[in-house]
This record gives C-alpha cells, structure tokens and sequence, in this order.
C-alpha cells in the first residue's frame, strides 16, 4: 500500500485536470466536511456547479471557509483543479495567513482517460482543448511545487488510487499526549553551578559519566524537565550545560525549546556570517577547550515551542500569542525565539518589547524566558522564568501543575548586563481597556466550573462600571454578595436562623459564629506604601490608593479618600505589615461601618 504522509493540521490541495478522479480521492480519504469543493461553492452561489460565471464568487467563498476553519485548527482539503500557479498562489498564501504547512496532492491521471470520463458526464459541455490545456498547465507545474511553497508534495498514479493510505502526521510541537508533572526552567546562559543546584534543589538525580561530568538526570517521582533556551553564551560552563541537558533530552527525561542564542551558535558552527556578540565570543573559546559531541545536530533539532497537556500548557523561549499555539512556520519561529517588538530601540540600544502577556487571554499557560526580570510575575496566565542569573540574578524553575516558583541565587555575576534588570511586569500602557475582552456572550472558567455571562448582562455591566466606578486599573477585586438563608418554613418567617444554621450544617460548616449585625456598607481598601508604588503599579494619577464599594464606585471624593488611605497607611506601618508580608500594597476586603456607629 502507498501510504501519503500529511500533517494533522495542513491546507491541503487537490491537483489535477477536470476529471482525474479529485473527488472520488476526497470522498474516500476525507470526512465530507473536511473538503472544500469549487463545484460545491459554483452550486451554492448559483444553483449549477458547472456555471462558470460565479467562479471568482465561488473562490471567494471557498477561501473565506477555509480561512475561519484553518483559523480553529481544522484539516482542511480544497477540491479544484489548481492547475495554474494563480490559483495555488492564493492557497499558499492563505495557509501562510494561517501558520500552517501547505500541502499538494497531485492526481496524475493520463488526458485521454480524464477525456472519457468527461464524456460519460452530461453535464460537463466544455470540449476536449480545455482538458489539453489544463494538462499542459499541469505538467509544466509539477517541478515548480516547492519553489512554490508547498511542504510536502504527494503526485498519486491512477493504478495507485485503489490501494492508498493516508497517514496524519503530528507536529513537532504537539506533546499534547505529555501531561507531565514538569519542571520548567529558565534562561541557564552557561550558568552549570547553578544548574545542577537548581536540579537537586528539585530533587533530580545528576547521572556523571567517566570523566566525571554530569550527562544526564532523572527525577524519582518521574518529572520532565522544561528548558526554555538560551542554555548558552555569556555564562562560565556552555559546554557542561549543554552536555547535560543533551543527555537528558536523549534520555527523554527532558525536552528544550531552541532559544535565539542557540539559533546564533548554530549558525555559526554551520560557518555562516554571525556577529561574534552578546556572550558567543565566551561559548566558542569554552567549546576549543571542551568538544561537545553532537553539537550542531542537537541544536538543528530544537524546535520553536511544545504545546503539552493536552494544550493547557506552551512553552516557548519568547513566548507566544494564542494564535500561534500549535502553529508552524517562519513568523511562528521569530516569534517564540525573539518575541515581538515595536520596531524602536531603547537608550541602550537594546529592542524595544511589545507586551503581547498584557493582552493575552487565551487558556493555556504560556511559560517562556528570554526577557530578564527581577522576580518572576503572573501576567495573564504567562510567567517569565528568566531571572537573570548570568547577570547575578537567580536561576528559577516552575513546577507544573502545582505552579511552584523554585529558585537558587546566582554565585556571582558572570556577565554584566547591557541595561539594568527590568520588573516583571512593565509599567501599564494606557488606561483603555479591550472592549472584545468584555463583550458579547462570554464563558468564564472558575475553580467552581464555568461561568456564562449573557451579552446583556455584559452590556448593563460595562455601562455601569464604564460611568461609575474607579479607575479599573484599581479594581482588584469585587466583593460576592452573601447568598441569604433557605426560606424558612416557619410560618410567618421569611428567614429563620435555623433555615441558615442548616444550610450552613448542609455545606459542611461545622462551627458559626454569630455577632450583632450593623447596617454597614462593604469596602474594599486598595493601599500603597507610597505614591512611586502607586504609579508603578497601578495608575500614575496621583493616587495612593483606592476604596470603593461592592460594585466599583468610589466611596469618597479625592480629599477625603487619601485622608483616609493615609490613616489605613500608618496602621499597616505601625503594625508591621509590609515587612511581615514583603510587600509594598495592600488590598483590604472591609466593613464600612454607618455614620452613626
């Protein structure tokens, strides 16, 4: 049997003259909604699929499908002739709009049997030439397929089409199938000290080989180890580094993500042109000293991100938007290597970066290095686990799922820093907010299971919030609202303290405390230790802080907000609570008691 090997996720196109047998091949290999017939759109658009007249109509059609399902990760297999370059052209570029691999399916069938199957069909009324032409187009078409774009090219004999297979090929990046536990680890840069501390702080097993040096790596409760790139350059040991994690990977204890200074060693090793910069000088003189076996090969293999736990989890060296989540190609690649940028520089000469974490809302965890932070920080469900440590930082590692920060310091700093060290999470940019993000019907995942807001519900709540409440930048936290007590069946009660004392015995409350209920109004306390927290934190207008009621408005004007944060201040200072906490705000869920209390 003839077996076609084709990505899971392709645009594939069916390429052959008018009667090859395209669609009987599609019938048979792909499930129907799978397939995208130009016949199909012609019929739709004009109740005849021979009429030729709505044929730009019907590929406009055609395209604009195949668009929305490429875009949700769907196979999709376009059924026409696609015998003049024109019309392969539009798909490459649409698979390419997508990030996903082109594939062509050529069905070479001989003209004179294409030309008597046409005859067999009354509907088809063109003549003979059309067929001839479309075949010498065919023909001068089949070398010219990669140059085109086209991944993998598959030409299908007539005397194979009885005995064929098609067999879907995962991506590289699928390792949906590995649910871990894992341990993630961040930018390493030649830091092997600190590595194989890191990984017995874990609890990992350091194996050595004759010579001594660490090769590999097993953890006893069976954990993977995640390492987002940049194992090399500016740090004491690359060589050790990457013999080790090469081990592990090999052992299949470990999987790594090519990081951008593991593009530019491999480029070099391969005798390209590359800037000796940024710490590569340091990595070459290590390997003169200390070979490391397989090299090249190993760095060749590194691919862009995983995709892991069934999609709940990417790892990428930049990061990665949602959009290209399981995705190949070139763009896919620059992004998770080098992240995305605004096109300028800063002071140092450094890029400047765009922060795509503050408009991430997809559902996987992102976790990725690349940009060294002072301490790793939750923006949107992605963290940053490069913490510097060739900089005199620390080397950190997630622990996934449980979402453990594990870190071990930097023995010393081994490569100065071209600009100081930034915070996790940038200053914010703006105070516009995305209307997409609070819209429209929406389902909310919570620790209790999802939750559907209706369109409407959205809508009254955005006016409200829109026209009333503080700055959102503050709004941290809306207080529930206590459900009230079962009604009671006491008669002339609404509620009776048993009816309450009984749902809470229901949930599994064993023990309620009860006191003297004052009509107050809920207040929620957001306050800074100062003015320069504020403003790097939250919002530069000038505020401290922020107290507002359940529903998001302020309780007081200005004045008398910041008379009271300032009491609420030295409170906290006087009772010790910012060191006691380490931390420089504060969020207090309150009663504000009547005016007359």
């Amino acid at each position: 049997m003839t077996t076609l090997d084709i990505p899971e996720l392709a645009l594939v196109a069916l390429v052959g003259i008018s009667g090859s047998g395209k669609s009987t091949f599609a019938r048979r290999h792909f499930a129907p909604t799978q397939v995208l017939s130009s016949d199909a759109f012609r019929g739709m658009l004009a109740d005849d699929e021979n009429d030729q007249t709505v044929t730009g109509e019907a590929f406009e059609a055609l395209h604009h499908i195949a668009g929305k399902r490429l875009r949700l990760g769907r196979l999709t297999v376009v059924d026409a002739t696609n015998v003049q370059p024109h019309a392969r052209t539009a798909l490459v570029r649409l698979a390419r709009e997508h990030d996903v691999l082109p594939v062509a399916i050529v069905i070479d069938t001989p003209e004179p049997e294409c030309w008597e199957r046409t005859q067999a069909r009354p509907d088809r009324t063109f003549g003979r030439e059309v067929l001839r032409r479309q075949h010498r187009d065919l023909r001068r078409s089949l070398g010219s397929l990669g140059r085109e774009g086209f991944r993998k090219i598959h030409v299908v004999r007539p005397e194979q089409l009885d005995d064929l297979g098609i067999r879907y090929e995962k991506l590289f990046n699928d390792r949906r199938d590995l649910t871990g536990p894992f341990d993630v680890i961040g930018d390493v840069h030649g830091c092997f000290t600190e590595l194989t501390t890191l990984l017995t702080t874990l609890g990992w097993e350091l194996t050595v080989d004759d010579a001594g040096r660490p090769v590999n790596a097993v953890h006893p409760a069976g954990r993977t180890a995640l390492f987002v790139g940049d194992l090399v350059d500016r740090g004491p040991d690359s060589p050790s580094v990457v013999r080790l994690v090469m081990g592990m990977v090999a052992a299949g204890t470990a999987l790594c993500v090519a990081g951008n200074h593991e593009a530019k060693l491999l480029k070099k090793l391969q005798g390209r042109n590359v800037q000796i910069r940024h710490g590569l000088a340091e990595t070459l003189e290590q390997l003169e000293r200390d070979p490391v076996d397989g090299l090249e090969p190993f760095l060749n293999g590194l691919i862009s991100h995983y995709v892991l736990d069934g999609g709940r989890l990417v790892v990428a060296h930049a990061g990665l938007k949602e959009a290209y989540h399981g995705r190949a190609s070139g763009r896919v690649r620059s992004f998770a290597m080098f992240g995305d940028t605004t096109g300028e520089t800063d002071e140092y000469g450094l890029p400047v970066r765009y922060p795509w974490a503050q408009e991430y809302r997809g559902k996987a965890m992102v976790v990725y290095g690349h940009t060294p932070t002072v301490e790793p920080e939750w923006v949107n469900n992605t963290i940053c686990l490069d913490t510097g440590c060739v900089f005199g930082g620390t080397l950190t590692a997630l622990r996934y799922p449980e979402r453990d920060l594990v870190s071990v310091p930097a023995e010393r700093e081994h490569y100065a820093p071209a600009r100081p060290l930034a915070p996790a999470t940038p200053a914010p940019v703006g105070t516009a907010l995305d209307l997409k993000s609070v819209t429209g019907r929406r389902h909310v995942e919570t620790g209790h299971g999802t939750v559907t807001v209706r369109a409407e519900h959205s809508a009254a709540a955005l006016e409200v919030m829109s026209r009333f409440a503080v700055d959102p930048r503050w709004l941290l936290w809306l207080p529930p609202t206590m459900a009230p007590a079962s009604t009671s069946i006491v008669d002339g009660y609404l509620e009776h303290p048993a009816s309450a004392l009984a749902d809470y015995a229901a949930a599994g409350v064993g023990t309620v405390i009860c006191e003297e209920k004052h009509m107050g109004s809920r207040a929620v306390v957001v306050v800074c230790q100062d003015a320069r927290v504020a403003a790097k934190r939250f919002a530069d207008d000038g505020a401290t802080g922020a107290i507002y009621t359940r529903t998001g408005r302020p309780f007081f004007g200005p004045a008398q907000t910041e008379a009271l944060l300032g009491r609420v201040r030295e409170a906290a200072t006087a009772a010790g609570l910012w060191d006691e906490l380490a931390t420089d705000w504060l969020l207090l869920d309150c009663e504000l008691l009547p005016w007359s209390a």
